[in-house]
């Protein structure tokens, strides 16, 4: 069969109505600082750091060179009884941007991945200390935790779990955080709801916490539409997972590298969990990587037995790619020179300004926001839910403006190198948009 190479009808796209974009192609040729640069020639100003990912902008020179230079030095190394010097190097420079005693990373290629790989670890870590019992992982409504099995099961997301069965047994949900009726149009964190995590006390009384392994949410949850944890909620889930032995995971792929303007949320919380799962900007999305930072005690629990055997049988062949990891140290060189892990908090009341300037508008029924994120809830077009939000996305394009929507809600999370200027585009464009949704 002879295909032209530029068919679209080949590719099935990821999280995309396949036939709508082939219909109508959005294509990007290009991108630099804060800018994609569209098949037509236009600039299309990043206003979600490419999937949340890109948060020094693009075409950074550091990590370009980081990668050029590595690809002729080493293109891979076997992961497996073998290493690599920049693997090491990594590693102690992520666990010296992290606070208390999470010292020890594990190296994936995704949040999906680093989710799964925290997941196991818990159920192992217990099993290694002899409570082979506690076994049930708890979730929260809403949550996303990537697209594999494990990560489906405990995150929330009805769309994300519906079409695949029953998925992973043994997993409870925790209630969302989403409480748009006692904390609309909040500035930063929402003031009720703290009370929430209470239902994890809910859970252990149902199951008897003695089988439970393991908490996992997202301190700020982004893909379900930036729903914030309310003041002290964080705080109360650490307190009754302390009270009842069990492990208490973060997951920081979105919020961590400074996006909230502390490099992890871990920092801006004050709030430290047994594990924290990351990815997307430990490389600037340039390559595909994530990492897994675990409490010395969980590391410590599996280093027992002989020494030349396995301690922990997962991995994967990529784990610690040295392109990767060549690629994550200019990343984190940029970081570092540009001041961007907190550069979040030098901008956020601008940007929180801006934001709830749209607060009059047709059809806005939300806004929430911290550090450089953002989430423009609009209510839906009765009988059709999320195409008022997916129309804002397609005006947003034509006017030079990549967004994000999820549900009927906009999310915004630009490159932390972003400008006053830039900001003010962003809001201007949103506001002229809204104004014209059916």
């Amino acid at each position: 069969m002879t295909v032209n190479a530029n068919s679209l009808d080949a590719y099935w796209m990821p999280f995309t109505g396949n036939r709508q974009f082939k219909a109508h192609p959005r294509m990007i040729v290009g991108a630099d600082g804060m800018y994609f640069k569209t098949s037509d020639g236009r600039d299309l100003l990043d206003g979600i750091a490419g999937l949340w990912c890109c948060s020094a902008g693009h075409n950074r020179p550091r990590i370009v060179e980081a990668i050029r230079q590595q690809v002729g030095e080493l293109d891979y190394a076997p992961a497996f009884q073998m290493g690599h010097p920049k693997q090491f190097e990594l590693a102690n420079r992520l666990t010296q941007l992290i606070p208390g005693d999470l010292n020890k990373v594990f190296f994936t290629n995704s949040g999906s991945e680093s989710v799964e790989t925290a997941l196991k670890m818990a159920i192992a870590y217990h099993r290694a200390r002899g409570e082979g019992h506690r076994t049930r992982l708890i979730g929260r409504e809403k949550g996303y935790h990537g697209v594999n099995f494990g990560g489906m099961s405990v995150g929330g997301m009805p769309a994300n779990r519906k079409m695949f069965g029953s998925l992973v047994s043994g997993v409870d949900h925790l209630r969302h955080t989403h409480g748009i009726a006692e904390n609309r149009f909040s500035k930063g964190l929402p003031l009720h709801g703290a009370e929430r995590a209470d239902d994890l006390q809910r859970l252990c009384e149902l199951h008897d916490p003695s089988t439970i392994a393991a908490v996992i949410v997202e301190p700020l949850a982004g893909s379900a539409g930036v729903i914030l944890p309310p003041v002290g909620y964080l705080k109360r889930l650490r307190e009754i997972c302390d009270q009842h032995g069990i492990l208490l995971i973060f997951d920081e792929v979105i919020t961590g590298f400074g996006r909230l303007g502390a490099p992890f949320a871990v920092d801006k919380f004050g709030v430290e969990p047994d594990m924290v799962t990351t990815a997307k900007a430990l490389t600037n999305g340039v390559i595909p990587m994530g990492a897994v930072f675990v409490q010395d005690k969980i590391y410590d629990a599996f280093m027992q037995g002989p020494e030349n055997m396995v301690e922990f049988f997962h991995g994967y062949t990529y784990s610690g790619n040295p392109m990767a990891c060549a690629a994550a140290l200019g990343a984190l060189d940029t970081y570092e020179e540009e001041g961007l892990l907190t550069r979040a908090s030098e901008l956020s009341d601008y940007w929180q300004v801006a934001l709830h300037s749209l607060r009059d508008l047709p059809h806005v029924i939300d806004l929430r926001n911290m550090g450089l994120i953002a989430g423009i809830e609009l209510e839906p077009l009765p009988g059709q839910p999320t195409k008022r939000a997916f129309d804002a996305f397609l005006k947003a394009y034509e006017a030079g403006l990549l967004i994000r929507t999820t549900g009927d809600t906009i999310a915004l999370s630009p490159p932390l190198i972003i400008e006053k200027s830039q900001i003010d585009f962003i809001f201007d464009t949103l506001t002229n948009i809204i104004k014209t949704l059916d």
